[in-house]
């Protein structure tokens, strides 16, 4: 048994959930200018309670999108679990059209300007990575969430 079952065993146990509930997998929050242990606290405060991805990640990989619902352990960056979170809404946005109000529910920048910039700049990234451009009207996947237990 590896350690991400004990730890979702241990959860389902702790929290009397039923057995039969699904860990839907793994997360690892990183962002630019951020330690582990400084998002990690972010998260596991409440600070940060969403986070964006690029809809075309979920498309190349042919991915399910998330849902409603779904439950997930995130881990540190040592691949040590740290809190089970609950995936509470997704929507598909343009980047272009993300507020101020989505943006700060990272938890991570000072101003929708500061989160546009580090997200252009990650999504470039990403894209040279995957095969696809940044553009102004790209779609992001908004997921909020809440910390079910750490």
């Amino acid at each position: 048994m590896t350690e991400l079952d004990e730890y979702w065993f241990k959860f389902i146990e702790e929290t009397h959930r039923n057995p039969e509930d699904k860990c839907s997998g793994d997360l690892n929050f990183e962002a630019k200018g951020f330690v582990g242990d400084e998002l990690m606290a972010l998260l596991v405060t409440g600070r940060k309670t969403a986070f964006f991805t690029s809809w075309a990640t979920y498309a190349i990989d042919q991915e399910p999108l998330p849902v409603s619902g779904e439950l997930y352990i995130v881990v540190d960056r040592a691949d040590k679990p740290q809190c089970v979170i609950e995936i509470d809404s997704v929507a598909i946005l343009p980047f272009n059209e993300i507020t101020w109000e989505m943006a700060k529910q990272e938890g991570e920048d000072e101003s929708l300007e500061a989160w546009r910039e580090k997200q252009q700049e990650y999504l470039t990234d990403e894209g040279n990575v995957l095969g696809f451009e940044f553009t102004p009207d790209i779609k992001l996947v908004f997921q909020t969430f809440h910390v079910v237990y750490k």
